[in-house]
């Protein structure tokens, strides 16, 4: 049984419409993130009496979202983004549901991709969202995650949606550019449609494009050796050369696990965990743990020139070209090292999978949260 996330607007009651007509059973989830007061609560309402009508089971969730974001030092967008995604793990493993489906677009892939190329990013932020990934959690597994819309753009989905006569509600918060997805949406996309009026489709082709290329120069170089320290690698399409169970923007879900994904592989996973100090921070080969309060917003990403590491317990700062040489990684190898970087200072990694962890992120007495990050080796 499928679980739909339905937001209440154009985009979420059109993927509810295709759904239906589809046939199949499925239920609604609806976060009311009280971000915007009796707008936010007609919301609610709104998705309630539609899942009514056709007598489908919906969940509903209040957050206190402000209150989310301040206490955990992280942007709403990226509070919001957590706290839906933990929820609807923990629909998942209570009513046993197989997968969950958002109603993502065309429009929010290029949105997506464009926020990755200006805060900086490796290969991995060039592809763009995928059809189907997963949403990790430790307990109950991963679980799958669709996008249906994603080859749809926002145009389409409103013919669509006047054509079955659907309604939805307007989210006021759309026409403000307080937010970077709001200001790139509102006054970048419309410059870049007087350049090129089919610049979406320009742009998630590209994105398809980027992905297939980078699938098969992985898979042209799984053919050669192994590093001297040995490597993670991955098999299937969409995404880097070196890939794992990789959070998008974020560190995983704050409650305790959870997040969206864009990448399927299973050859690494970073699982946020509570931290009582108990356990010692020394692990085996393979495993890595850092501070997730120090680390904040990160995106995965592959060695780019300019990038530096202070290694834990080093006295300052290391190119990450030197980290390469001083471990005898070859030249061919150093693309196909998966990073975690920084996602608000340029070129600063936090993470080399599976071997270093910067000094920065290292996990101390006043650390509650962690990453820990297994790389499962072939």
């Amino acid at each position: 049984m499928l679980l739909v996330a339905v937001s209440g607007g154009i985009d979420s009651m059109c993927l509810m419409e295709k759904v239906r007509e589809e046939g199949g059973p499925f239920a609604v989830a609806h976060c009311n993130f009280g971000l915007r007061g009796s707008e936010s609560d007609a919301d609610e309402a709104f998705v309630r009496e539609q899942a009514a009508r056709y007598n489908i089971p919906c969940h509903v969730k209040r957050f206190d979202t402000e209150a989310f974001a301040s206490t955990q030092g992280i942007s709403i967008e990226m509070a919001a983004r957590r706290l839906r995604y933990h929820w609807f793990g923990e629909l998942c493993r209570e009513h046993g549901y197989e997968a969950v489906a958002v109603a993502h677009n065309a429009n929010d892939n290029a949105e997506t991709l464009i926020l990755n190329l200006l805060r900086g990013t490796g290969l991995r932020g060039i592809t763009g969202m995928k059809a189907e990934g997963f949403i990790p959690d430790p307990d109950y597994g991963d679980i799958p995650l669709r996008r249906p819309l994603l080859e749809m753009t926002r145009e389409e989905i409103e013919t669509f949606a006047r054509e079955h006569g659907l309604s939805w509600r307007e989210d006021s918060t759309n026409a403000q550019s307080a937010y970077k997805r709001n200001k790139i949406r509102n006054q970048v996309f419309p410059i870049f449609a007087t350049i090129n009026p089919s610049f979406i489709q320009t742009l998630n082709r590209d994105m398809a494009r980027f992905a297939e290329e980078l699938f098969y120069g992985e898979e042209a170089h799984a053919s050669k050796p192994m590093a001297t320290l040995g490597r993670v690698r991955g098999r299937g399409p969409e995404c880097v050369p070196v890939r794992g169970h990789v959070v998008s923007g974020g560190t995983r879900s704050e409650a305790t696990k959870g997040l969206e994904v864009c990448a399927s592989s299973p050859e690494y996973s970073i699982v946020e965990e509570t931290w009582d100090g108990t356990e010692a921070v020394k692990q085996p080969e393979g495993v890595l743990i850092l501070d997730a309060d120090k680390v904040g917003e990160y995106v995965e990403g592959a060695w780019e020139s300019g990038d530096w590491i202070k290694p834990l317990g080093a006295p300052g700062r290391k190119k990450l070209q030197d980290w390469f040489t001083d471990h005898h990684i070859p030249a061919d190898e150093k693309p196909f090292i998966p990073l975690l970087k920084s996602a608000v200072e340029p070129h600063h990694v936090l993470a080399v999978i599976p071997y270093c962890i910067d000094h920065s992120v290292r996990v101390t007495s006043t650390t509650r949260r962690i990453l820990r990050i297994c790389a499962k080796n072939d």
